[in-house]
């Protein structure tokens, strides 16, 4: 009892509307900086980011046959994401669509989710590997050109961020909702966003008119047209902007007079089964007169959704009502919010390509140090090997005459050769055949 009284000793007051405050910043920043947000550099969220670090760590290349999507799940939250598998499941499952990525990361086998909104299978089902794409996210890893952080519980190493050697911010976009702030980038064309990325290495002060010369604005997987310029100036300009999408259609005669309507790319981001169910609503409550037919005739060549007119129907009448009561044209909201040096900060396109292209600079600098010491490295040791073979009898005869252990047998070497311990050691380490002329040539 005397133990529990003095516990109590160290109870402090504090005002609850304080302690709320201190606590909810607390969390609401973790959200932003640990959950919701990409990183400029990368373009990936912490959960993104983990799932190709561990199917690269397991070899789960764009080279090898698929695993398991559940062997790549308990992969990422046994080391690197203590979370839900679900919540790891569905961010990889997003990263196989090619509806949602505009140049998946993730190449899915078995059922990953349809544009009609059905979900993807159990990840029991479910198989998985690297994409080639994602390879190029990973690309030089190994060679020291990150820095890495210790896990949630201090057994692995992660990557604070990926070389990223593709634009994946602004060639795949983004969706996040954090605490007060939310992110969506659309995604854009990977050609156009590379070319981008070289006028503003050409001129860093390139105007965003002149750039949108060459990256002419989002490219949607789904396809869709973008009414106007506006919205994706404003977008580019400052960060923030809202551009309208529209689906992608033609009209075809029919042998018996009629014409009839095919819609063959929609909105990003809309729910195709959703949007034929409106369709279909409004023509059977009359409030679209003149059409006879409509069905979903799309497969995996791609999307087909029919609708057959009356003789006498004015299409355009018919398109601009479908225009405005149904999905088939939306508004798109871009907020460009990506975190740059740890904080959230709402950034032109610009500002983007330069963060980017300092990423590379610093990754291609890390790369080349990296690979210039590993050749110093190796040329030092050869320049040990010459020595001993230079001096090849008086280095054999030391070798078998010597009463000392290794180190006491390097320590001599460095001293009657003027080597270094490192040179000493290849030196005993190296093999007999060595000796030989063909590879005293090498």
């Amino acid at each position: 009892m005397e133990e529990e009284n003095k516990r109590y000793d160290y109870v402090e007051d504090v005002e609850i509307s304080k302690e709320m405050r201190t606590a909810f910043l607390d969390y609401s920043m973790s959200v932003i900086v640990s959950r919701a947000l990409p990183d400029v550099r990368d373009g990936m969220k912490p959960v993104h980011r983990r799932i190709l670090h561990a199917m690269n760590q397991l070899g789960i290349t764009s080279g090898v046959a698929h695993k398991k999507s559940a062997r790549i799940v308990g992969e990422v939250i046994g080391k690197y994401h203590p979370h839900g598998d679900t919540a790891v499941y569905d961010a990889m499952v997003r990263m196989a669509q090619d509806f949602s990525y505009r140049y998946p990361l993730v190449d899915g086998h078995g059922n990953f989710g349809s544009l009609d909104g059905d979900g993807a299978a159990a990840m029991r089902y479910t198989e998985a590997r690297m994409s080639k794409i994602s390879m190029e996210m990973m690309r030089d890893i190994q060679k020291d050109t990150v820095d890495f952080i210790p896990n949630y519980d201090g057994e692995e190493n992660e990557p604070v961020v990926l070389p990223s050697r593709i634009p994946n911010l602004l060639i795949n976009g983004a969706v996040g909702i954090a605490v007060g702030m939310a992110t969506n980038i659309p995604p854009h064309n990977l050609s156009e966003t590379i070319q981008a990325i070289f006028a503003v290495m050409d001129d860093p002060d390139i105007t965003v008119p002149q750039l949108m010369e060459v990256i002419k604005g989002p490219d949607f997987p789904t396809g869709g047209i973008i009414l106007g310029r506006k919205g994706i100036r404003q977008a580019f300009e400052t960060g923030r902007g809202s551009i309208m999408i529209r689906s992608k259609y033609r009209v075809e005669e029919l042998t018996n007079g009629k014409k009839q309507i095919i819609f063959y790319e929609i909105p990003y981001q809309v729910n195709k089964a959703n949007l034929i169910t409106k369709m279909a609503s409004l023509i059977r409550d009359k409030a679209i007169q003149g059409v006879t037919y409509l069905n979903d005739e799309s497969n995996r060549e791609g999307i087909r959704i029919v609708m057959e007119l009356k003789k006498d129907a004015q299409e355009e009448v018919i398109l601009n009502q479908l225009f405005r009561l149904t999905p088939l044209q939306t508004s798109f909201g871009i907020n460009m919010l990506a975190l740059e040096n740890g904080r959230p900060k709402q950034l032109p396109l610009k500002d983007i390509i330069h963060d980017y292209i300092d990423h590379q600079v610093d990754v291609v600098v890390r790369k080349t140090q990296f690979e210039l010491k590993k050749a110093q490295d190796r040329a030092h040791i050869l320049e040990g090997l010459r020595i001993a073979m230079d001096h090849i009898d008086e280095v054999i005869h030391m070798i078998r005459s010597s009463k000392k252990d290794e180190a006491g047998l390097s320590q001599d070497l460095c001293d009657a050769f003027g080597l270094s311990m490192i040179q000493a050691k290849a030196i005993l380490a190296m093999q007999l055949r060595r000796l030989s002329g063909l590879e005293r040539d090498k």
